[in-house]
């Protein structure tokens, strides 16, 4: 039991979370790779344990052990290789959540060559954009006519891209995955020499989803993985030879964070349901006829299973519920309890590192907090001076001490761009420019992006606590409230709300919705605006893009 996870951590039980937060380390060997010492090795000490489960909407199911994604990743390893793929080069990755997604990571990691896991939903401006930023050599995508024309479209102008290979089907000018490694050899042999990747080696870039301007080129090293073992021991709090599911598409930075790295690394079996589109009864089924021991998603799917009656699944399996990607709504944690019995643990980090703040095993969850900070990051929140604040005040939350130790998991810096690498990593700490307070107990509490907060008339208003206050009214399924111009105060309170079922547009509802938020929280901060919408506009990760909302609405960030 926990084969490998000892292999990188001297200790890994603990008895309080203080006892974890002085005491947790992360050993990091100077070549560990993800591939070798992770895939291989499960497949070497225990051949039959489960790696994947694997279903779909057309009723297709697989499971693979960790034998079976050794052996197909060597053959992908073979046939990448015959193709020219070489330690460094650079593959994007459009795979949803098909189950070639395991195997082609596992053979890039085996090659050295760097992913770039990459959402369907890029325009052909995106792809050229990514494949020309970082040298892209070959493209490996699912059958989806959407992304198969935007990757044709975008080939012309970037140049870099030698080949293109197809899953799951076939196509014109295309490399089928299935023949490209139908013969290939089972046996793949560990580089030595030059070739042979070490900790600090570029295995990973995402491309952040670009809410503030062009997407930015997040580099991890071949020890990110290792920085996982915080998201999914203690805070998911996977379980070996236990299914986990985290609801996440392959091109997002929480497929990372839930459905490969820490999980495997833990020996927990990962659940992947590669969804068509988000049914929350469909989900609720998967969960319930799975019999899953530790699941997470993000706030919004939550919100809308709760829309759903969810009192007809036996969700009994689950012994942990966790959320992360957006700040949960209080309400959101309360009800989930009263229907399931148990509360959602809240995790809290970027597309830049691990969890950075959770509700650890030792902490009972607070409604509306993200919990603690995780150890080995040396949390703190800061003010603009880069002066820790005092409890119940607001600071930007900070990555320190990077001069001294450099924590596992944490980005490397964005490819090839040397000065915003040195503004980001290169002192003594990492501005998240995400704004937070902490109360007595130690628990933090969100505010916002420092650039949602919304002043007005004097006062800091943090967009999530008026969020909050208008999810506790059961019209309100999910809203962004941002600032909107104004002729006598500068700037007021908007909020633009998606209604749950039932209800209707009004101007009555409108009062109705003021006069809760202002009996909820102060009464300065209810929305003096109030917008309905079908949907609210999200990053292709799934954030809500309060910027465009501000900006469509005159303010100029």
């Amino acid at each position: 039991m926990d084969h490998i996870l000892k292999k990188y951590c001297p200790r890994i039980e603990f008895d309080s979370y203080e006892d974890f937060y002085e005491n947790f380390r992360i050993d990091v060997p100077a070549d560990f790779n993800f591939g070798y010492d992770v895939v291989d090795e499960w497949a070497r000490v225990e051949p039959e344990k489960r790696a994947l489960v694997w279903c779909d909407d057309a009723g297709r199911e697989r499971t693979f052990t960790f034998s079976d994604v050794s052996r197909i990743s060597n053959k992908v390893a073979n046939a990448f290789y015959k193709l020219g793929v070489r330690k460094g080069d650079v593959v994007m990755c459009i795979l949803r959540r098909r189950w070639e997604y395991w195997m082609v990571a596992s053979a890039l990691c085996k090659i050295g060559a760097t992913i770039i896991p990459a959402s369907l939903q890029l325009t052909k401006k995106d792809i050229v954009y990514r494949a020309n930023g970082a040298n892209v050599k070959m493209m490996v995508c699912v059958n989806d006519a959407y992304v198969l024309e935007q990757v044709e479209l975008a080939r012309p102008d970037a140049p870099s891209i030698e080949n293109t290979v197809i899953v799951d089907g076939q196509r014109e000018g295309w490399l089928a995955f299935d023949e490209l490694i139908e013969n290939e050899s089972e046996a793949w042999t560990r580089p030595e020499g030059a070739e042979r990747t070490c900790s600090k080696d570029i295995m990973l870039i995402y491309f952040t989803s670009g809410t503030t301007g062009n997407a930015k080129a997040v580099c991890h090293n071949f020890a990110h993985p290792l920085g996982h073992i915080l998201t999914a021991r203690y805070w998911q709090q996977v379980q070996e030879n236990c299914l986990h599911m985290s609801v996440t598409d392959s091109g997002w930075a929480k497929f990372g964070w839930g459905k490969i790295y820490g999980q495997w690394i833990c020996g927990a079996t990962i659940f992947a349901y590669d969804m068509d589109k988000f049914v929350p009864l469909n989900l609720l089924q998967k969960i319930q006829d799975y019999r899953l021991t530790t699941f997470c998603a993000p706030p919004t799917m939550y919100r809308f299973m709760l829309q759903e009656d969810v009192s007809q699944f036996d969700l009994s399996s689950v012994q942990n519920f966790a959320t992360a990607g957006e700040p949960l709504n209080a309400e959101v944690t309360l009800a989930w309890e009263r229907l399931t019995g148990k509360k959602i643990r809240e995790g809290f980090g970027q597309t830049e590192g691990p969890v950075l703040l959770a509700t650890f095993p030792w902490l009972d969850p607070r409604p509306g907090s993200m919990g603690k900070p995780s150890p080995l990051l040396n949390i703190k929140l800061l003010d603009d001076d880069g002066v820790p604040v005092e409890d119940g005040e607001e600071g930007a939350i900070c990555v320190t001490g990077l001069k001294e130790a450099y924590p596992p998991g944490l980005f490397v810096g964005y490819y090839q761009d040397e000065e915003r690498t040195r503004e980001a990593v290169g002192g003594e700490y990492y501005n998240l420019h995400d704004m937070a307070w902490r109360d007595s107990d130690g628990y933090c509490f969100f505010v916002g992006r420092n650039d949602d907060v919304i002043k007005c008339s004097g006062y800091r208003i943090g967009p999530f606590e008026v969020e909050s206050a208008l999810i506790e009214h059961p019209a309100v399924v999910e809203c962004a409230v941002t600032a909107a111009p104004d002729p006598i105060r500068g700037k007021v309170v908007k909020a633009t709300i998606v209604l749950a079922k039932g209800y209707e547009p009004s101007d009555a509802l409108i009062k109705e919705l003021q006069n809760h938020v202002k009996k909820t929280t102060a009464p300065y901060k209810y929305p003096r605006i109030v917008e309905f919408t079908d949907e609210l506009p999200k990053t292709i990760g799934g954030k809500i893009k309060r910027k465009l909302i501000r900006n469509q609405d005159g303010i100029d960030d």
